[in-house]
């Protein structure tokens, strides 16, 4: 079968590969009549990303498997993705999965030794540190013609739910596990840093819980306008002279500044804007993978009395955010997809176009 193989940075290949069967407790997906990659699987920060670097942590090299898939590279791309079951194992459970039905795919699993704490409830599996996902650590990633996964990890999509929203599932669940993180109340204001995808989503999920100003950022302007039609109060393209985030989000929030901060987008002019715009007292949630190492205001963060917290891909929110998706309260998201490719253009028209189109599809 035809599979997107990682071989390292800037190697990224089409290949011929076995086509996988399924163990015991396995199903086996493939996207639509054709291909889980026709359109199915999105591309993400973590592929661009991973074009340039090895993403510590969950990248095998060539030389060093994985602890917990124990591969090495190449390995087939693709953590973001749904599809159709079209083969199921020996021992799956028959009253949860069929042939047949569309599910959205959770990539990430844990090592789920006794001897793990963060193992042993399903809240803390993604602080395990061996977690592996998807398509960045091994398996059967979702950018070949099937994917094989673990039973747990295939969430049937509520009926009327595309395919292709399935494939959002994943970084929505992202943003849906910052904004539980960050206990969100009605009301509250929030600034977002970063006008891609999560940043989008977790703005809507904001709105979806009631929430009042806010603000969000970005560096295309497209990005900008899908904010503010997916509800933002304000939306700053920085790559504009003479914007300044902090002064709009005070005019925004009559000087108080925001209850919270989400910072998508990793960088020093991130954080310094974060800790400028949060009110004494407020919680700076850090949702973006960074590159370098920030210098932080320490003294200031003291005085504010400001929480800086993280939050790490999700645990156990798939089943509570398609509940809600059910509501059809997403159904718009699909908005945010801007390019539509077969395989063999995902190197020139998918990732390149992200790293040299971001007037199009950048934050």
């Amino acid at each position: 079968m035809k599979a997107i193989r990682y071989y390292g940075p800037g190697d990224i290949r089409l290949d011929d590969i076995p086509e996988p069967t399924v163990g015991p407790k396995q199903v086996k997906i493939k996207w639509r009549g054709q291909s889980v990659a026709m359109t199915g699987p999105l591309l993400c920060g973590s592929d661009i990303y991973s074009y340039y670097s090895i993403i510590p942590g969950l990248s095998p090299t060539i030389t060093a498997p994985h602890p917990t898939t124990k591969e090495t590279l190449p390995i087939t791309m693709g953590h973001e993705f749904s599809g159709t079951i079209v083969d199921i194992g020996s021992e799956v459970d028959r009253s949860k999965l069929v042939v047949g039905q569309h599910v959205t795919i959770e990539p990430s699993w844990s090592c789920l030794k006794e001897t793990c704490v963060q193992c042993t409830t399903l809240e803390t599996q993604n602080l395990c540190p061996k977690l592996a996902l998807l398509g960045v650590s091994g398996g059967c990633g979702g950018l070949a013609e099937y994917a094989v996964v673990d039973e747990h990890q295939a969430h049937v999509l509520p009926e009327g739910v595309s395919l292709e929203m399935g494939a959002m599932m994943e970084p929505l669940a992202v943003a849906w596990h910052a904004v539980k993180k960050a206990n969100v109340k009605a009301g509250c204001s929030a600034l977002i840093l970063g006008a891609g995808p999560v940043g989008i989503m977790i703005l809507k999920i904001l709105k979806v819980n009631g929430a009042g100003w806010v603000g969000i950022s970005g560096r295309a302007e497209k990005r900008c306008e899908l904010a503010q039609l997916h509800g933002a109060s304000s939306a700053f393209n920085v790559a504009h002279s003479g914007v300044d985030v902090v002064q709009e989000t005070m005019q925004g929030t009559e000087g108080r500044g925001v209850d919270v901060v989400f910072d998508c987008g990793g960088s020093q002019d991130t954080i310094n804007a974060a800790l400028a715009s949060v009110r004494p007292g407020g919680l700076i949630m850090n949702v973006a993978v960074w590159k370098d190492i920030p210098a932080i205001d320490m003294n200031l963060m003291m005085y504010k009395e400001v929480v800086l917290a993280h939050s790490f891909v999700y645990a156990g929110d798939h089943e509570q955010l398609l509940q809600t998706v059910a509501q059809g309260k997403f159904a718009d998201l699909t908005s945010l997809i801007t390019r539509r490719i077969p395989m063999e253009d995902l190197v020139d028209r998918g990732i390149m176009a992200l790293i040299h189109e971001k007037h199009e599809h950048g934050t």
